[in-house]
């Protein structure tokens, strides 16, 4: 099976570079069109793998890095396959980009997806840190790709907070790595056995959390996502968010140590961000805003899944693969939502406006984990896994209702984009059909997941118990919605509320936006302060000349301002120098 694993990475790294020259080309070129359209096809040997590929059939090639090896696992095959799945409908959506640049989007999505896809299936430590950083460099240029000032702006927060979670990462699997974690099946027991278990485990919730969208670490996620085009953020959301997740499901010690204090404080991070994702998105003026704080919210919930896992060590089991079966369902249903944008933009006034509106209707009601959908299976799966948790509150009455907020989160997503621009009329093509296997695919999927692929779990009954546990969280939601809307017809509610005009009462990026501000306070302040400081350095050095000529000592002084005047273009860096040299002082003990 080598061969087969190596045509699924070569296919489309090798078409990626093909894009990449193709791009050098006039857009009309024939070739370069023809090329960006059969960019799927190169995703087809992955699909397979992750289908028909043998569970023994194991990549090993020593002579590569410090050894890569990659495995089909419970993790890796179902995600392999979903990634797989996402990109390829993204790759079609890319190929019918309006203005010019349908060859660089398809050559960076290709490029991410090799970099995600080996972070799912990397068997060691080498080759997941490789994988890794390959997908989070290529994502820059798809958050930035459109080039507008919001593109550059989210493009520098991206950058910003993932160069962090890089070297936090890097930072945790060289430790990892020493304490005898090279293969990723050895990671957790090492992690555990480790002496510096609570300096790892810190450092791999701050570099996956980043990621993952982790608040307060998830600001880079409502600013990415407006900038970015549909199918960067269906990948985005979909595929690249998980990455983290795969990272605490392959480092953090589940299963081998309890570590209460670090999954207590987990869990109440993921709820923080399950809920409290609501406030900025019911007030977002983009609906792609809306779905990126939807996306926040839905990865606390799964963030609770690892931190229950860290608390209570004989549930990691049943949480990984619940963590896997829901990262698959909101995989599919989110990515398919990103792509309802574009979807609806090219066809929502046509003919098949129709088909447009129950697509996404479907992929929302996945989403808020409505009975019968994907949802409904992966938030059951959830809930029989964290039932057992001893944990401060109870999670098992909590979870159910972020199903509302996603309800709200979506609803307030369908009416800004019913508010946009007037959607076009055309006809049937690849993006269309591609994204309406996708709608009727991630249902069937999931439950044939969770069924076959994850025995531990079990899939919900269909008792009118079970579908009202599934409904009632999604028809408050509803509700409120409806309340909501009939409020801003009647004007009860203030313009800023019911439309963000002129501004969201909460912008975009919520936390990191007065972190941009004090930065750039800063910045701006730099020039000021040395000024100040050449002014002092000036006066100084004049009353020691005053005093020296008093002395009769001239001469001397001469010889120490040749001195001084060297340091007048970095006296601020020697003060920064000696700032930073300070507070290491202080904190050494």
């Amino acid at each position: 099976m080598t061969w087969l694993w190596l045509l699924a990475a070569l296919a489309p790294a090798g078409t990626a570079g093909a894009l990449a020259l193709a791009a050098l080309r006039p857009p009309g070129d024939r070739a370069r069109r023809r090329l960006v359209r059969a960019a799927p096809v190169s995703l087809l040997p992955a699909a397979a793998l992750a289908v028909a590929g043998p569970a023994a059939g194991d990549l090993d090639l020593p002579w590569l890095l410090l050894g890569t090896s990659a495995t089909l696992d419970q993790v890796g095959r179902p995600l392999l396959l979903t990634a797989a799945v996402l990109y390829a409908a993204t790759l079609a959506t890319a190929a019918h980009a309006r203005g010019g640049r349908a060859a660089v989007l398809a050559a960076l999505l290709l490029t991410c997806f090799v970099g995600n896809a080996t972070a799912f299936v990397a068997a060691d430590a080498a080759t997941f840190t490789v994988g890794y950083a390959v997908m989070s460099v290529a994502a820059y240029g798809l958050v930035a790709h459109d080039r507008t000032a919001a593109a550059r702006r989210a493009g520098r927060a991206y950058l910003t907070l993932g160069v962090v979670s890089e070297v936090a990462v890097l930072a945790a699997v060289v430790l990892v790595v020493s304490a005898g974690g090279l293969r990723l099946a050895d990671a957790p027991a090492a992690v555990a056995a480790s002496p510096h278990t609570g300096t790892i485990v810190g450092l791999l919730l701050l570099g996956f959390g980043i990621k993952a969208g982790l608040v307060p670490l998830h600001g880079w996620l409502p600013l990415a996502h407006p900038a970015a085009p549909p199918p960067a953020s269906a990948v985005l959301s979909g595929a690249m968010v998980k990455a983290g997740l795969v990272g605490w499901l392959r480092f953090l010690p589940l299963g081998e140590v309890a570590l209460p204090g670090w999954g207590t404080a987990l869990v109440l991070l993921a709820l923080v961000g399950a809920f409290g994702a609501l406030v900025p998105g019911v007030l977002a003026r983009d609906p792609k805003v809306a779905l990126a704080y939807s996306s926040v919210s839905q990865m606390g919930f799964l963030a609770v899944l690892v931190g229950v896992a860290l608390v209570a060590p004989d549930l990691a089991p049943a949480c990984v693969l619940a963590a896997v079966v829901y990262a698959v369902h909101h995989g599919i249903a989110k990515g398919g939502l990103f792509l309802s944008v574009a979807v609806w933009r090219r066809h929502g006034a046509g003919r098949w406006r129709g088909l447009v509106v129950a697509g996404t209707a479907v992929l929302a009601l996945a989403v808020a984990g409505a009975p019968l959908g994907s949802g409904s299976v992966a938030k059951y799966a959830a809930k029989q896994a964290v039932a057992p948790a001893p944990l401060l509150v109870d999670v098992t009455a909590l979870l159910p209702l972020v199903g509302t907020v996603s309800t709200l989160l979506l609803a307030r997503a369908a009416v800004r984009l019913l508010a946009g621009p007037e959607p076009g009329r055309d006809g049937l093509d690849a993006p269309l059909v591609t994204w309406a296997v996708l709608v009727l695919g991630g249902t069937g999927a999931t439950w044939w997941l969770a069924d076959r692929w994850a025995p531990v779990l079990r899939v919900p009954r269909l008792d009118a118990v079970t579908l009202w546990d599934a409904a009632w969280p999604v028809l408050l939601g509803v509700a409120l919605a409806c309340v909501a809307v009939v409020a801003a017809r009647t004007g009860r509610l203030p313009q800023r509320v019911a439309t963000g005009e002129p501004e969201p009462l909460v912008p975009a990026g919520d936390v990191l936006v007065p972190v941009e501000r004090a930065t750039g306070a800063l910045l701006a302040a730099l020039p000021a302060a040395g000024d100040r400081v050449a002014e002092v350095r000036d006066r100084a050095q004049a009353a020691v000349v005053r005093a020296a000529h008093a002395l009769g000592r001239a001469h001397r002084v001469e010889r120490a301002e040749a001195r001084l005047s060297g340091w007048v273009p970095s006296g601020v860096a020697l003060l920064a120098v000696a700032a930073v040299a300070g507070i290491a002082l202080a904190v050494t003990p």
